[in-house]
């Protein structure tokens, strides 16, 4: 058996790098539809402060772009080096979207970004803006076929095991493509991107105003900002809302974690505002609950349950007992593939396999299964709660906070009251970081509630994992925590000295911080 050690470092090795990399992604997404805008802007008007704006704007973008194509391709060798029974049990389906991604996305993305920088001399003001466009439309396309394989790995549609291979097969490429649980995290993540990228370029206008920098440049970038940042924070939180139904839908054990829900309501279930989840008492000790709310949040009715946590473990002992029978089937096969007696046993209990594969963290051979190891499995199938609980609340929070500041800003930009209001540029100033953390957290929800599996119902986490020396991973977390830290301390202070420098770094004679060209 893999020990439980090597599986809990593997995890953290790849959650580190996840999270490193998803401090460069939002802010890539984001800027690109902003530049869109400032560009077709200078395209309509002809002033040359929007096209100014485009270029600056720009530049802080191609820095966070590189470092995170830094990041990102490390992440894609972990599933050869650390997950290699993953990626063998699953590669037909999982590579498939991220093939895409690198050869249609990535090279769309990385040629249009060429062309942005060293076209502006080269190209007419339409094509320069077409080469923006689809700059921004190829760093969609390539979150879209991650977020395709991530959705596959949350709700696994359009694929079917074979005990003659030993891996999951694809039988629907377009199930695969069209999966609702892949097209809510998409829209969602992109939006969470939209809304950093318009606090990005808010906070650091705001910045400006403060200082009496640079001022009209300040004013525009800062309108444009709090209108694309209100419409994409309103698309956050009802995209939001949509992704978690689909979660409702797929992933009822994250469903019911996120809301700390041990007991299966009458419907519609309340939604607990606030609790102290009480782990092994199965109950929450204290809790503020809105009457109605997650049941019509959750199901999009007034009939409809959700089950409780309680409910989901006695459900998922019954497939843990039913996958028991499909193990010990699939075994007997990988012995004589030819035992009708067992090709029938499978069949009939194939659907609760990952369940059953859950036993194999306890025990190898499945006639040592005792009542307390079932226990154990059954444990198993729900994460922690208090940390889903929350994560989430945060998240949801910030999103109410980013909310309200955006129609603010947007409402003082159509009064054209802002400049005189340095309350509200502190503000937006303060709130910088707060895209980022929502994000993090958005993430930690998303995957870590979906333990204990890396593909859900299908395949265990724990057997994940490559047969590699602890001591091996201990080394090559330390390196990739030094190495991504070094790209992160890189990032910080070439953000930090092209902000300060502001427009001036253009170097057009017109801004603060610069001499004129002769």
């Amino acid at each position: 058996m893999i020990s439980e050690q090597l599986v809990d470092l593997s995890r953290l090795q790849f959650a580190v790098t996840a999270l490193y990399h998803f401090l460069f992604v939002p802010l890539t997404i984001g800027m690109t539809w902003i530049l869109v805008i400032m560009e077709s802007v200078y395209l309509l008007t002809g002033k040359t402060i929007y096209k100014d704006m485009t270029r600056f704007w720009g530049k802080l973008f191609g820095i966070n772009f590189a470092l995170g194509v830094t990041t990102g391709i490390t992440m894609e060798f972990q599933f050869g080096t650390n997950w290699a029974y993953y990626s063998h049990y699953v590669g037909d389906i999982f590579g498939a979207p991220l093939a895409i991604e690198g050869l249609m996305a990535f090279f769309l993305e990385s040629t249009f970004i060429g062309l942005f920088f060293f076209g502006w001399d080269r190209l007419s003001r339409k094509q320069h803006l077409l080469v923006t466009l689809l700059m921004a439309i190829g760093t969609n396309l390539s979150a879209l076929w991650i977020l395709i394989a991530n959705g596959w790995m949350q709700n696994p549609v359009g694929a079917e095991f074979s005990y003659v291979t030993m891996r999951m097969e694809m039988v629907d490429f377009w199930a695969v493509v069209f999966n609702p649980d892949a097209q809510a995290k998409f829209v969602h993540t992109v939006s969470a991107g939209y809304v950093t990228g318009a606090m990005f370029v808010l906070a650091i206008s705001s910045w400006y105003l403060l200082r009496g920098r640079d001022v009209e440049f300040a004013k525009k970038s800062f309108s444009i900002a709090s209108a694309f940042g209100f419409a994409s924070i309103c698309s956050v939180i009802v995209l939001g809302d949509e992704s978690g139904y689909t979660v409702g839908e797929a992933q009822q054990t994250k469903l019911a974690a996120m809301e700390a829900m041990w007991e299966t309501e009458p419907a519609p279930a309340g939604f607990n505002l606030i609790a102290i989840p009480n782990e092994k008492a199965m109950k929450n000790d204290f809790a503020i609950e809105i009457p109605w709310v997650m049941g019509l949040l959750g199901t999009r009715s007034l009939d409809k349950q959700i089950p409780g946590i309680k409910e989901i473990k006695e459900k998922n002992r019954e497939r843990i007992v039913n996958g028991m029978l499909a193990v010990v089937a699939l075994d007997a096969l990988r012995r004589n593939p030819d035992d009708a007696a067992m090709k029938t046993q499978l069949a009939a209990h194939q659907a609760d396999l990952g369940f059953g594969l859950l036993l194999r963290k306890y025990v190898t051979d499945l006639a040592q299964v005792s009542p307390e190891i079932i226990q154990k499995a059954v444990d198993d199938t729900v994460p922690r709660v208090a940390p889903m609980f929350w994560s989430f609340r945060l998240m949801v929070g910030f999103g109410f906070l980013m909310l309200a500041l955006f129609g603010t800003a947007l409402w003082s930009s159509v009064k054209g009251n802002f400049v005189e209001q340095p309350w509200l540029q502190r503000w937006a100033l303060w709130m910088l970081p707060i895209p980022w953390l929502s994000c993090e957290l958005g993430w930690f929800v998303a995957e870590y509630g979906r333990q204990p599996w890396t593909i859900y119902g299908v395949l265990p986490t724990h057997l994940s994992v490559s047969t590699l020396s602890v001591s091996s991973l201990y080394g090559s977390l330390a390196g990739f925590v030094g190495f991504y830290t070094v790209l992160l301390i890189v990032e910080m202070y070439l953000m930090q000295k092209f902000a300060k420098q502001g427009p001036g770094s253009l170097g057009t004679g017109r801004y603060a911080n610069e001499t004129a060209h002769a």
